[in-house]
């Protein structure tokens, strides 16, 4: 593994939620079950539209009393909202603490002693590689060694890493209010729990589990030469996806991967910007058994 490294996230903002009845609220709303979550410990998770579609994506972290949710700063203030409109009579207390924390990831080596003592830190839930979030309300770690403030190397550094993994995130990577938990690789990233209750959306997550190949999701693509953001990708003149997020010749594309087969079926290449992209032989692997599956029930 790489030497440590941590990078503030100034895109990342946090939401507190305290009282009697915060877990109950929660449990009742997102894809992921927050029972028997410890203190310290986090669940990667989403809100839903009635209709399945991820409205917000964030992490839960239980402290103290409450939770603490880092989720997109942009999103933050609107999540509060959208929570405090369910919460009725509900002993909870909903609050965009945004301007408290300051939120960091690191990774690598001994990454722990990056954060220890420095704030409320815990595992990225999503993937072994992608390693510690830190929610701190000190702006004395980016002066640390390896540390690094949005737009400095560090940070690029992150979104590599992100890329390299597979990990794809809300408002880069996926639209808001456009993807189902599949599509953004929930099910993948133990974003979403299959065994819990009734929650918004549940009814059509359970639905594409159970009965549906999942045809579109966020995959790491790779290009003949470098990618460039905000791509459509190509079979012939047909949109079949678009670039995310980058790293050089690498990047998260939001692909329907039935066309991907089609593509090879017809020995024709995928394109974007006019560089040929090929697809992670992993993700088209796991939707080609995925399809298979089904037609197999069927018959």
């Amino acid at each position: 593994m790489s030497a440590a490294k941590i990078a503030r996230l100034a895109d990342r903002g946090v939401v507190s939620v305290t009282g009697a009845d915060g877990e109950k609220l929660l449990q009742g709303l997102v894809t992921n079950d927050l029972e028997d979550l410890a203190e310290g410990e986090a669940r990667h998770t989403g809100l839903l539209s009635p209709q399945g579609k991820i409205l917000f994506d964030f992490f839960v972290v239980r402290h103290n009393d409450g939770y603490l949710l880092d989720v997109a700063r942009a999103k933050a203030g609107d999540l509060a909202k959208r929570l405090s409109l369910y919460k009725l009579r509900a002993d909870v207390a909903i609050t965009d603490v945004t301007e408290s924390f300051n939120v960091y990831a690191a990774w690598g080596t001994d990454s722990k002693k990056l954060v220890d003592g420095r704030g409320i830190s815990f595992k990225d839930p999503r993937h072994p590689t992608i390693g510690l979030r830190l929610l701190s309300n000190s702006d004395e770690i980016a002066a640390t060694p390896g540390g690094g403030e949005q737009g400095g190397d560090s940070r690029r550094d992150y979104d590599a890493l992100r890329v390299q993994s597979g990990i794809p995130e809300g408002g880069k990577d996926y639209e808001f209010g456009d993807a189902y938990p599949h599509e953004a690789d929930f099910d993948l990233l133990n974003g979403v729990s299959f065994t819990k209750g009734c929650y918004v959306g549940q009814e059509v997550v359970a639905r594409m589990q159970n009965k549906t190949v999942v045809r579109k999701r966020a995959v790491k693509v790779s290009g003949s030469a470098p990618l460039s953001p905000h791509t459509d990708i190509l079979l012939g003149d047909i949109p079949v996806g678009r670039i995310g997020t980058v790293d050089g010749t690498d990047a998260i594309a939001m692909l329907r991967l039935d066309r991907v087969i089609e593509a090879e079926n017809k020995d024709q290449p995928l394109t974007a910007g006019g560089v040929i992209v090929t697809p992670d032989d992993v993700a088209v692997g796991r939707y080609r058994a995925s399809a298979a599956a089904r037609t197999s029930t069927a018959l």
